[in-house]
């Protein structure tokens, strides 16, 4: 048994203040902590408990878009009929995440700061070397069990795959991070390995989510989250792609396209817009473009098949939006 404090927060810039101290960790709903203190991997000094603070558990949905609270539930945000109505893959990408009990229990802010599934991340006591928990003790990966690890975005010092699901739609769709004072886009929150894969969000001390900004968008309202994995529940993506398009008044004229893949990389990662936007959505057009979502792409072995795989999801997904059209 390891001992560690306990501290409720009564007001944002109490939380704040105490997450800033060394060796303290957030808890809303627990279920990443909970997971990681368990396997070794997180050794809290102090729990902060933010369970209880008021004010950040709303959803509203508007014209503009959606501001999603830090601690609204992911069940709640999935069911929530605004977010299905305007934000389909949103909504899509949240009741795919994980179980149902789950769902009732994780929140947004939470949902965006889990760390990857990697098996050699998750078990110290066999893989003493892993980058994320000990930066320059070497990456276990490389070398090793590597299905379930990514093809784009790595580096000598990493390839754990980005695990989430809603953050791939929040990319999608240009979304924001509201960290108290400042905000960063979705796409620059999640940073890349390169030679520092412990840090993998661009978040100071002191500073903690309090929402998630969406911006409203024609390609939003039509949009669809597609998830490729092993089982058809409760899985981790092998590839996914969350997908919004809008067309020109000929309804085959692509306008807008918004295009996020997950499962690959290590972290959401955007492709294949250019490539489309302003061409007429044919088949084999949407198929050639799709295979620029792995330009680039290092395989190590076992993941090779997502190099074929991604692009296969991408093509599939922007043409069942073309069939709603």
């Amino acid at each position: 048994m390891r001992d560690f404090s306990y501290l409720r927060a009564n007001s944002l810039d109490a939380a704040r203040r105490a997450a800033a101290l060394p060796g303290a960790m957030l808890l809303a709903g627990g279920t990443t902590l909970i997971d990681l203190a368990k396997c070794g991997v997180a050794e809290p000094e102090t729990l902060v408990d933010i369970t209880h603070l008021e004010g950040l558990d709303k959803i509203e949905v508007s014209e503009r878009g959606a501001i999603i609270g830090a601690l609204a539930r992911m069940g709640h945000v999935a069911d929530h009929a605004g977010i299905r109505s305007r934000f389909p893959a949103v909504s899509e990408a949240l009741w795919q995440a994980a179980s149902a009990q789950i769902r009732n229990m994780a929140t947004i802010g939470g949902n965006l700061m889990q760390r990857t599934r990697c098996p050699y991340f998750r078990d110290p006591a066999n893989f003493s070397a892993c980058n994320k928990r000990e930066p320059g003790s070497g990456c276990s990966a490389i070398g090793g069990v590597t299905r379930g690890h990514a093809v784009l975005g790595t580096s000598d010092a990493c390839i754990a795959m980005y695990p989430g699901d809603l953050a791939v739609a929040l990319v999608a769709f240009g979304a924001t991070v509201h960290l108290g004072e400042r905000q960063v886009s979705v796409n620059d929150f999640f940073l890349l390995p390169g030679s520092t894969p412990n840090r993998e969000h661009a978040i100071e001390p002191g500073e903690m989510i309090t929402a998630i900004e969406i911006p409203g968008s024609a390609a939003a309202r039509r949009s669809t989250y597609l998830k490729i994995r092993d089982r058809q529940s409760y899985e981790f993506a092998a590839a996914s792609a969350a997908v919004g398009i809008e067309f020109e008044a000929d309804g085959r004229t692509i306008r807008d396209l918004r295009v996020a893949l997950g499962g690959v990389a290590t972290k959401p990662w955007r492709a294949v817009e250019a490539a489309l936007i302003g061409k007429v959505l044919e088949p084999d057009t949407v198929r050639a473009a799709s295979l620029l979502a792995v330009e680039g792409a290092v395989d190590h072995g076992a993941n090779h098949y997502k190099i074929e795989l991604a692009p296969r999801v991408v093509a599939r997904a922007i043409l069942k939006m073309g069939e709603t059209a």
